[in-house]
């Protein structure tokens, strides 16, 4: 049977937190439980048994510094793929691609990574519409039957709208990526012909005019 003295010289519990974090107005909070209102702020942990700091937690991005980061991510990926491109056909244009065709099939991949960013940020975009479009007309309801819209009915359509505009932000990027694509080619292309003497295809004309037959008499 253990002693009265080892009993109380047991350890205490070492898992147990002290949290740290600065409330709306700037004030620094320390407790040893994490609030809801909190949950997404910047903090600081410690142990509660050696007082310790044992992780600091960055606060939750906005719903504009996600898009900004899944930008970031997605142009880094294109920038990627457009080097490698570029290596290989300065390295091969001349001796390994004996058409535009097969020129072009070089683009493919760079192509379907933009145009499957683009058909995401639209898909998202119609959602969020949509969502956003009940929100508000739940809240125009409650209105026109005289009831308050709760502060957290505001802040989810405020939130919703956030969220529309940055992928509204990411569309509109993710399409001039595709412009910026489509004048990488034609000038690659044309670079090719410059090498290889072709002449640039005849742009396509209008069949020309023709005289209404003379009425007869």
């Amino acid at each position: 049977m253990p002693s009265p003295a080892l009993a109380q010289n047991k350890p205490a519990d070492t898992g147990k937190k002290l949290y740290c974090w600065d409330n709306a107005r700037g004030e620094r909070i320390c407790s040893d439980t994490l609030p809801p209102e909190a949950v997404n702020s910047a903090r600081e942990e410690f142990s509660a048994r050696s007082g310790l700091r044992s992780a600091e937690v960055q606060r939750a991005l906005t719903a504009e510094e996600r898009a900004d980061a899944e930008l970031a991510a997605a142009q880094a990926q294109v920038d990627a793929a457009a080097a490698e491109t570029r290596r290989r056909t300065e390295q091969a244009m001349l001796s390994t691609y004996g058409s535009e065709d097969a020129l072009r099939r070089v683009f493919n991949e760079r192509a379907a990574i933009v145009d499957n960013n683009i058909k995401t940020a639209a898909y998202n975009v119609a959602s969020l519409r949509e969502a956003l479009a009940t929100q508000l007309s739940t809240a125009g309801d409650r209105e026109l039957a005289g009831q308050k819209v709760s502060d957290k009915q505001a802040g989810d359509i405020r939130q919703r709208h956030a969220e529309l505009l940055a992928q509204l932000r990411l569309q509109a990027a993710f399409e001039q990526q595709r412009r910026a694509l489509d004048v990488e080619i034609a000038e690659t292309l044309a670079r090719y012909r410059e090498l290889k003497g072709i002449a640039a295809p005849a742009a396509a004309t209008a069949p020309a005019a023709t005289e209404p037959p003379p009425r007869q008499g």
